[in-house]
């Protein structure tokens, strides 16, 4: 039984995820309008790093529950943060010839989001 409940603690973290990020990339484009760069997905994996962060580091001082790190890190924030969605926009930029912005996307993904997970790993620690 408890194996099903955490099953299900992942399963509801990653639906969660996927519509907050889906929420999120219709919400940017309602407010900002169409973007020639991808900023819902620069969004939410900075959002996802810095949840990361924080729940990897809550773990380490044993202040994050096994079943919190499953829902957020896991399900959550494997949920929320997409890769695919990340290399996809990138491909697209370099086949539109936007090299500039195709390089700016990777530079802001890879610091970006390595920036966020040490800020969320250090706002965990008492």
């Amino acid at each position: 039984m408890k194996s099903l409940f955490i099953y299900m603690l992942v399963f509801l973290g990653g639906g969660i995820g996927s519509v907050v990020r889906y929420m999120s990339g219709r919400l940017l484009t309602a407010v900002l309008g169409p973007m020639a760069f991808p900023g819902a997905i620069l969004l939410v994996n900075l959002v996802a790093s810095l949840v990361l962060g924080m729940v990897v580091g809550g773990v380490l001082t044993r202040t994050v529950s096994e079943e919190w790190r499953l829902l957020l890190g896991v399900g959550f924030c494997g949920g929320l943060s997409t890769f695919s969605s990340f290399s996809q926009d990138t491909l697209l930029l370099l086949q539109g010839g936007n090299t500039g912005l195709a390089l700016l996307n990777i530079g802001l993904n890879v610091v970006g989001c390595l920036l966020a997970s040490s800020a969320g790993f250090w706002l965990s620690q008492p």
